[in-house]
């Protein structure tokens, strides 16, 4: 009997507004029955608007109280937040699924140097779109988004070379060509 192929984590990064979580949703939704896939929720201390943002809220102690524990695969801060992925990642990765998760970009070193299996696919937008996006999510105003989207997230190592997805377009264009990245990846 053959040993079964360990898993790939896929890091899903982009500045904020280009649709990360709608693409990651549609993707989830799309290849529901593909079990050799897994879609990670995120663990924040922020409250959660399901809506806006797919994420498990926890509050400060709760995330610490985690942390302590290990039950995180893997942590990060960001924006004054705490973010994490839960310890279930490392049994879907043992089970040789591609996994999906939404991270930080300063967080990419930290997981590429955890898991050596990772793949990242960025996802970019027009920078209106983004400003409308933010906009439409209503977590700031808009003095607040113009200092975000002028800001300059941290930048990938140099020797990653991420899938680029230019989620400008539609839904639909962005999910189908989200959803065909992973699948290259599952067929790699």
């Amino acid at each position: 009997m053959s040993e079964r192929p360990p898993g790939v984590l896929v890091l899903v990064v982009g500045p904020s507004g280009v649709g990360k979580d709608t693409l990651i949703s549609g993707a989830r939704q799309a290849l529901d029955g593909d079990k050799r896939f897994s879609f990670v929720r995120r663990l924040v201390t922020r409250p959660s608007d399901i809506d806006l943002e797919d994420h498990v809220s926890l509050n400060r102690e709760e995330f610490d109280r985690s942390a302590r524990a290990g039950r995180f695969a893997l942590t990060w801060q960001a924006h004054g937040l705490s973010y994490a992925l839960p310890i279930g990642v490392d049994t879907d990765l043992a089970l040789g699924r591609v996994v999906v998760a939404n991270i930080s970009r300063h967080a990419v070193p930290g997981a590429m140097a955890k898991y050596p299996l990772c793949r990242v696919i960025q996802i970019s937008a027009e920078i209106s779109l983004r400003a409308e996006r933010l906009a439409r999510r209503g977590r700031e105003n808009r003095d607040q988004i113009v200092a975000r989207l002028a800001r300059e997230g941290a930048s990938l190592p140099a020797d990653v070379s991420p899938v680029v997805i230019d989620n400008s377009s539609s839904v639909g264009i962005g999910v189908t060509a989200f959803i065909m990245a992973l699948r290259a990846i599952a067929d790699d």
